[in-house]
């Protein structure tokens, strides 16, 4: 069966790898929607020409499509994806995919009534190969079990690029929340942690004065039933790098450690998906390029046979859960 799609928002980028590695499954897509004016719209018509426009909706809604993905403003997804549940349709959405405990609880609440999938599309573990060869790795056992998982998530500010939205702290939900929701991710896959304190939460603005609500700088330490973590965010990229950030994953294990250099290499010829694996015995460079991306087949298969292969579930809801308790402590906010 070939799965139909539809599009609710186009605001962030990240739609152009979800709708992308989603085709490359054989699903079709049809429609899209976006409230109002959105600084991807050009392109998106340029990369899915075949992709109309529709002015409501409930365009989307109302069709026969089995999967709607999410890419709206943050604090827009819940309140989409949970009318898209409603109405029948399993969901991707962009992270974060909430940026509220209160939309959080909702969405729990309609998953539960409707039985849909609500899956968040992580894609610093799902659209990375090296990620996929670390995840293989460590199943194989090749470090042990892991204890600790370092994370560093640098990004280039692009300001010329950015809506107003980027700078509205109510809107894009916080750095810890929207960035570091990718970091308790992997946080939570590598270490396999079900029951998680945030340890310490800390979020700065310390280059945009006239924009209190940017965030260019967070960091947070995990204390988790099965290990421990440092996870930090920035948008503090020098221009000199060929792309968009030096996005790093350590993985500190009883007999090895891996790091995935993910987007570049410093100082060397431009290459992606690194991963560099020491144990007891090896010492070496790996190559993930030829690594695959299971998530995109897996939540295929999940749609059409109602499983939860690409993405536990819960494990969706608690790194939500995680990081939006941990944006609220860097802000001295009770959760």
């Amino acid at each position: 069966m070939t799965l139909r799609l539809g599009v609710l928002g186009i605001d962030h980028g990240h739609i152009f790898g979800m709708l992308a590695n989603m085709k490359a499954q054989g699903c079709t897509c049809a429609q899209y929607w976006t409230d109002g004016p959105a600084v991807t719209e050009q392109k998106f018509n340029q990369v899915f020409p075949e992709v109309a426009k529709v002015a409501d909706r409930r365009a989307v809604l109302d069709s026969d499509v089995d999967m709607v993905l999410i890419s709206a403003v943050p604090a827009d997804r819940a309140a989409l994806a949970i009318e898209a549940m409603r109405a029948g349709k399993d969901v991707m959405v962009d992270k974060p995919g909430c940026t509220t405990l209160e939309q959080l609880a909702e969405i729990k609440q309609v998953q539960a009534e409707t039985g849909r999938i609500w899956s968040v599309n992580f894609s610093e573990r799902f659209e990375v190969r090296a990620t996929t060869r670390a995840s293989e790795l460590v199943a194989e056992g090749a470090i042990g079990r892991v204890i600790q998982v370092v994370t560093l998530a640098p990004h280039k500010q692009n300001l010329k690029t950015r809506p107003p939205w980027y700078f509205q702290r109510a809107r894009y939900g916080g750095i810890l929340c929207d960035i570091g929701s990718h970091q308790v991710d992997q946080f939570l896959h590598f270490t396999g942690s079900t029951e998680v304190q945030v340890g310490h939460a800390l979020v700065e603005n310390t280059t945009m004065p006239a924009e209190p609500g940017f965030q260019d700088f967070g960091e947070m330490t995990l204390v988790g039933d099965k290990g421990h973590g440092y996870l930090r965010l920035d948008w503090f990229t020098p221009d000199g790098l060929p792309t968009w950030g030096d996005g790093r994953l350590f993985l500190l294990g009883t007999e090895g450690t891996i790091e995935c250099r993910k987007y570049t290499e410093i100082g060397q010829p431009h290459r992606t998906d690194n991963l560099y694996l020491v144990n007891g015995s090896e010492n070496r460079h790996i190559d993930c390029s030829d690594a695959e991306l299971p998530y995109f087949p897996r939540l295929v298969a999940d749609v059409q046979a109602r499983s939860w292969s690409a993405a536990p579930q819960e494990h969706t809801f608690r790194t939500m859960q995680i990081a939006i308790t941990a944006q609220m402590k860097a802000e001295g906010q009770d959760a």
